[in-house]
């Protein structure tokens, strides 16, 4: 186990920079736990203790308001990084974490990489990149919610996607979760991937989305900030 949390390790852009020592004593310090779909991992204001990483399945950060409305933040699949935050400030969870579907999870101690980060200048670099990674996405979020109508911050999202071995885009997840992440509400989202589909845009087969047109997409949701 120890060997395959090596690996895991330095296939992070945070950690892949570190020696095998560190990384070994990581994974020595750190624990492996399975979750079920639909699980809460923490919610805002808890401790940020951990920095965790995704072995498998996929996990969304949103934020709540107190009539239930819903934003997602991001949504990390296996190989990523999340709660670095608490690392640099050490302060609280700024934002829940739910698992989208069954997940096996790596908890890294805080204390752990903060000791790392403070002895390996790479693993200082890469630390603060994510972060500014991070706050770039947020910011330009931010902006779309504010600058951007709903079918073009659908159509954004969309253009997100990791490609398939089919050069397509496909989307991994449900109408309610993309609503979820575009600040809209469910039938919207649904009434403007159908508008999508009739301009043949994207296909719709169940719950995948496939884009079909990928320059006519990207020249509705207009230029990407840089």
């Amino acid at each position: 186990m120890t060997a395959d949390l090596h690996d895991i390790l330095r296939a992070t852009d945070l950690l892949s920079s570190v020696p095998a020592a560190d990384l070994e004593a990581i994974a020595a310090g750190s624990r492996v736990r399975t979750f079920r779909r639909g699980q809460i991992l923490f919610t805002a204001g808890d401790s940020g203790d951990t920095v965790i990483v995704v072995i498998s399945g996929r996990v969304k950060v949103v934020v709540r308001s107190a009539d239930g409305g819903e934003l997602t933040l991001a949504v990390i699949g296996p190989g990523g990084v999340f709660g670095e935050l608490g690392v640099a400030d050490g302060g609280p969870r700024s934002a829940d974490a739910e698992t989208l579907e069954e997940c096996r999870l790596l908890f890294v101690p805080r204390e752990i990489i903060q000791d790392i980060c403070g002895r390996e200048l790479t693993a200082q670099h890469a630390l603060l990149r994510s972060i500014a990674a991070n706050l770039r996405r947020l910011t330009e979020a931010a902006s779309d919610l504010v600058f951007l109508d709903l079918p073009r911050r659908v159509a954004k999202v969309l253009l997100s996607q990791p490609r398939g071995e089919d050069g397509l885009i496909w989307l991994p997840v449900s109408q309610e979760e993309l609503a979820h992440q575009v600040g809209g509400s469910r039938p919207s989202v649904n009434a403007t991937l159908r508008g999508f589909e009739r301009r043949g845009w994207i296909q719709m087969r169940g719950r995948a989305v496939t884009v079909t047109q990928e320059e006519a997409l990207s020249r509705f949701a207009g230029p990407k900030l840089s």
